[in-house]
């Protein structure tokens, strides 16, 4: 497809590269005040990963400037859409993202480093290993929920990327669009 087709997409309102950080999302709340007050917005993203509740809190913003507004606010992927990118991308519907040619997406578990340190009166030993256990189940869960929207109305299966995911799943532009991750590839 052209970029003809979706005349928008040309000029993204919203051009974001980088690291998915802290530093990003002040440079997209910045972009985001700088939009029209009308009409629709197009964000466009490249990134290797990030920070995933980075990610989760520009979800965040579109989702309440989309029923606030009633805007409609549309997804370009560029080259690389990892990890907490993708992330990112899962907060809009299938019918308003897209992804530029020879553009991949990436999608992994997450992922934990901790050091347990057993140490002290055997109760706060137990406190600390039930509050570790815990904080991995809720990480669980929140990675869930993230995959279940991004195969939201697709061709792929929860289960599908849950197998997948363990072992990075790439998956290039023209194969997104094949299995309904996306809308299209310009």
């Amino acid at each position: 497809m052209t970029a003809t087709r979706y005349p928008l997409l040309a000029n993204p309102h919203i051009r974001l590269s980088g690291p998915v950080d802290q530093l990003m999302y002040t440079n997209f709340r910045q972009q985001l005040e700088n939009c029209p007050a009308e009409g629709t917005i197009v964000i466009a993203l490249t990134t290797l990963g990030g920070d995933p509740e980075v990610a989760r809190t520009m979800a965040d913003d579109i989702r309440l400037l989309e029923e606030h507004d009633g805007r409609e606010i549309l997804f370009l992927g560029k080259v690389a859409v990892y990890s907490a990118g993708a992330t990112f991308m899962a907060a809009f519907p299938v019918g308003r993202r897209f992804l530029t040619r020879h553009t991949r997406l990436m999608i992994h578990e997450r992922k934990i480093s901790k050091e347990l340190n057993l140490d002290g009166p055997l109760r706060m030993v137990v406190a600390s290993i039930k509050a570790a256990l815990h904080e991995v189940e809720h990480s669980i869960e929140i990675e869930e929920e993230g995959f279940r929207a991004i195969v939201k109305d697709s061709r792929v299966d929860f289960e599908e990327l849950r197998e997948k995911a363990p072992a990075n799943w790439y998956i290039e532009a023209e194969q997104a669009r094949n299995l309904g991750l996306v809308l299209d590839v310009i």
